[in-house]
C-alpha cells in the first residue's frame, strides 16, 4: 500500500469531523454574536476566524503527515524558539486590555503564550520520555519544573494568569502520565501552599479583583466583573431548554453580555440554543477529548502518548474553566471555549494540538 493510501487510512476522521463541526459553530456564533457592530475589530472577527480556520485546517494535515518524532529531535530548538518569542513579547509586545502585554506584530498580531502551549508539550513530553525512570527520585521531578520555569515566569509576566495555570495543568498531566509517585504530590502541595501568597503579591489589581469577586461578590456589587457575569448568567437562564434562537437572545443581541464572542461564548450558546444546545456543544468537545485519549493508549512510544496526553489535557481544562466561569463556578481567567471562542492564534494553537495527536494516531501501534 502506498504512503499516502496509508495515511489517509489511520486518520481518525471522527476527530478531524468533530473538530470541523466545533469550527463552523464557532464562526456562526461569533457572527451572531457580533451582528450590527461598528467597531472595526468586532466587524472583522468573523473573516478573520475564517481565515485562521483554513489555514488551522491546513495545519492540522500538515502537522498529521510530518512525524512527531522528528518535531521531538527538535525539542531544543523548539524550545528556543518559545522561549525566544516570549522574550520578544517582554520587549517588544503590544499591549491590549487592562495593560496586558501578550502580542507581538510579525505582519500580523500572534500570541507566543498559545504557541507555547503546543511547543512545551513537544519538549516536556520528549524530557519526560526520556527521563521518566528518574522520577523515583526528587532530582527528577525538580528537572522538569527547571524546564517549565522559563516560559511559564514569562508568561506570568505578561501578566497571563490564565495561560500560566495552563502550563502548570500541562506539566502537571505530564508528569502523572510519566509516573509521578504519590509521595511527591504532598510536598508540592506544601510549595503551592506556601508560594500562594508570594504569587498574589506579584499579581495585577484586575487579576485579584476577579479572584476576590468571585469570593465575595456581595463585597464587589458594582464592579464590572460582577456585571459580566450577572449578564452571563441571565443569559443562560433565558435560554431554558431549547434556547430562543439562532440570533435572537436578547442578552447578545442588545449588548447587554460584554466579550459575548470570547470570554462569555457559552452564555450566548445557551442563550440562543438553550441546555440542550450548551450540551450537544460539550458533549462533541468530549468526542474530541475521547479520541485523542484513545490516541494516548495506542500510542507507539511514550513521546506519542505525552503529546497526546497534554492536548488532551488543554482541551478539557480550557473547556471546563470556560463553562465554569460562565457559570460563576469559577473565576473569570479570559480562557477561550476551544475551537469555538473568537481568537486566531488560540484557534491555530488547538488545531496544531490535533494535527500532532493525528500524527500520532496514524503512526499508532499496529493491533
Amino acid at each position: 500500500m502506498s504512503q499516502t493510501g496509508s495515511f489517509w487510512k489511520q486518520f481518525d476522521f471522527i476527530l478531524f469531523a468533530a473538530i470541523l463541526l466545533l469550527i463552523v459553530f464557532g464562526i456562526l456564533m461569533i457572527a451572531s454574536t457580533t451582528r450590527g457592530a461598528i467597531d472595526p475589530d468586532l466587524i472583522s472577527r468573523v473573516p478573520d476566524q475564517i481565515l485562521y480556520a483554513v489555514i488551522g485546517i491546513v495545519m492540522v494535515i500538515a502537522l498529521a503527515a510530518v512525524d512527531y518524532r522528528l518535531l521531538g529531535g527538535l525539542h531544543m530548538w523548539l524550545y528556543l524558539l518559545m522561549v525566544g518569542l516570549l522574550v520578544l513579547v517582554r520587549f517588544l509586545g503590544v499591549e491590549g486590555d487592562a495593560g496586558s502585554q501578550r502580542w507581538i506584530n510579525l505582519g500580523i498580531r500572534i500570541q507566543p503564550s498559545e504557541i507555547g502551549k503546543i511547543v512545551i508539550i513537544i519538549t516536556l513530553g520528549y524530557h519526560l520520555s526520556r527521563n521518566y525512570q528518574k522520577l523515583d527520585s526528587l532530582k527528577g521531578v525538580f528537572m522538569s519544573l527547571v524546564h517549565m520555569g522559563p516560559p511559564t515566569a514569562l508568561i506570568f509576566l505578561q501578566p497571563n494568569l490564565g495561560t500560566t495555570i495552563v502550563f502548570l495543568v500541562i506539566w502537571f498531566t505530564l508528569i502523572w502520565a510519566a509516573g509521578l509517585r504519590l509521595r511527591h504530590i504532598g510536598l508540592f502541595l506544601l510549595i503551592l501552599l506556601v508560594g500562594a501568597p508570594i504569587l498574589w503579591t506579584q499579581m495585577e489589581d484586575y487579576q485579584k479583583s476577579r479572584i476576590t469577586t468571585f469570593l465575595f461578590p456581595e463585597a464587589e456589587e458594582n464592579s464590572d466583573a460582577v456585571y459580566n457575569i450577572r449578564q452571563a448568567r441571565i443569559a443562560i437562564g433565558n435560554g431554558g431548554l431549547f434556547g430562543k434562537g439562532y440570533g435572537n437572545g436578547s442578552q447578545t443581541q442588545l449588548r447587554f453580555l460584554r466579550v459575548r464572542h470570547t470570554d462569555f461564548i457559552f452564555s450566548a450558546i445557551a442563550e440562543e440554543f438553550g441546555l440542550v444546545g450548551g450540551i450537544a456543544v460539550l458533549g462533541v468537545l468530549g468526542l474530541v477529548i475521547m479520541r485523542i485519549l484513545q490516541g494516548a493508549r495506542m500510542a507507539a512510544d511514550p513521546l506519542g502518548s505525552m503529546i497526546c496526553y497534554g492536548v488532551a489535557a488543554i482541551i478539557f481544562f480550557q473547556t471546563a474553566v470556560s463553562v465554569g466561569m460562565n457559570l460563576n463556578m469559577l473565576p473569570v481567567t479570559g480562557l477561550t471555549l476551544p475551537f469555538i471562542s473568537s481568537g486566531g492564534t488560540s484557534l491555530l494553537s488547538m488545531l496544531a494540538g490535533v494535527g500532532l495527536a493525528e500524527s500520532v494516531i496514524i503512526r499508532r501501534r499496529r493491533v
